[in-house]
């Protein structure tokens, strides 16, 4: 007759639960130093961080209602600008213009020149950034709305299309469009070129060389079997080619703005200046009107910024670091009085709760 197993555990350490523990005794000898030695710390460094943040040159300029604008420069409101410099510079501060100079292809898109004044030197590197407000980009329809295995560069068949990127799919003839998808589709399209207005010893305006990569090459996949997305017509007017096909792997812009925002209001790198310095003086930037932002209600700018070892200019980290700061050294006073004036004595088992005599007895 075989032995019956014994589901007793294995006396073992492990399964007896006899692992050695530690736990925290949080007495006020321990406590309040914590704190105290937290604000210390955090407080110097919260003001550092702030510090860092506000070295950072900025020019934001909202542009949304330049097409309404006629060929007259006109100066923004304070609201549509912000000149955030660490330096007032010798030259005088002007409020930015812009005017719309429309084209002269009928059918094609109009130009915003956009006009403002630097003060100051900017070293390299300098960032331009297009800023979107009230486009949700988060909403969990429009995130799903892409095929990774297209974008791989995998042909991929109308149910998978129709699976993963609806509604934005296949057109009318069966067609899967390429790239497919709602995020593909609501692509940022303005075009920004930036201009140094007479620069000294020229009379002409000089082109910065703000660098963007955009390569041309082949892909695999048929072009007749795929179609541009609704929104890229004016891309690719003709639809795709042997020779004119879009390849996602070299294009920078469409990589940005395939990752999306988890906010509502965000900015995208759209190019930078790697090399040299912007000098103080007017710039010019001219953009292509291809994207209609108030179809959602929302507003574009152009930021131009600089950065620090933190970052673009962003005061929250310095500010929350310094209430946090402040935060651990008003608790560590606050406690401190309180065990100086009510101390209370460690080990007392006349305060446990089956101490006390009931009150009926």
């Amino acid at each position: 007759m075989s032995d019956e197993k014994s589901r007793r555990p294995a006396n073992t350490a492990f399964k007896q639960q006899r692992l050695k523990a530690w736990q925290p005794l949080l007495t006020p000898k321990t406590v309040l130093p914590t704190l105290f030695v937290a604000g210390i710390i955090f407080a110097p460094l919260g003001g550092l961080f702030l510090y860092e943040s506000d070295t950072v040159n900025e020019i934001i300029i909202d542009y949304t209602h330049c097409k309404d604008a006629n060929s007259t420069a006109q100066s923004l409101d304070s609201s549509l600008y912000s000149y955030k410099f660490t330096d007032e510079g010798t030259g005088q501060m002007y409020a930015p213009t812009y005017r719309f100079i429309p084209s002269s292809v009928e059918g094609e898109s109009g130009t915003c020149a956009i006009r403002f004044t630097v003060p100051i030197q900017l070293k390299t590197p300098i960032f331009l950034y297009y800023r979107l407000t009230n486009f949700y980009q988060n909403h969990r329809k429009y995130v799903k709305s892409l095929s990774y295995n297209q974008l791989h560069g995998d042909v991929i068949t109308i149910a998978e299309a129709q699976s993963s990127c609806s509604p934005v799919a296949v057109d009318a003839n069966n067609k899967i469009y390429y790239p497919c998808g709602l995020i593909a589709n609501s692509m940022f399209n303005d075009t920004f070129t930036v201009y140094f207005v007479n620069p000294p010893g020229s009379t002409e305006s000089r082109n910065m060389q703000f660098s963007e990569t955009e390569k041309i090459s082949r892909y695999k996949m048929n072009p007749a079997d795929i179609v541009p997305p609704p929104n890229w017509i004016k891309r690719y007017p003709n639809g795709y080619s042997a020779d004119n096909i879009f390849h996602p792997q070299d294009d920078e812009h469409f990589q940005v703005w395939m990752r999306t925002s988890w906010y509502p209001n965000f900015r995208k790198l759209y190019s930078a200046l790697r090399e040299g310095t912007l000098e103080a003086g007017t710039y010019e930037v001219n953009v292509t009107l291809n994207y209609d932002i108030t179809v959602y209600g929302g507003t574009k700018s152009i930021v131009l910024t600089g950065t620090s070892f933190l970052g673009d200019r962003n005061p929250f980290m310095g500010l929350s670091w310094i209430v946090m700061g402040c935060v651990c050294t008003f608790l560590g006073v606050v406690f401190l009085g309180w065990h100086f004036f009510k101390p209370r004595k460690l080990g007392d088992h006349d305060r446990l709760s089956w101490q006390h005599s009931s009150s009926g007895l």
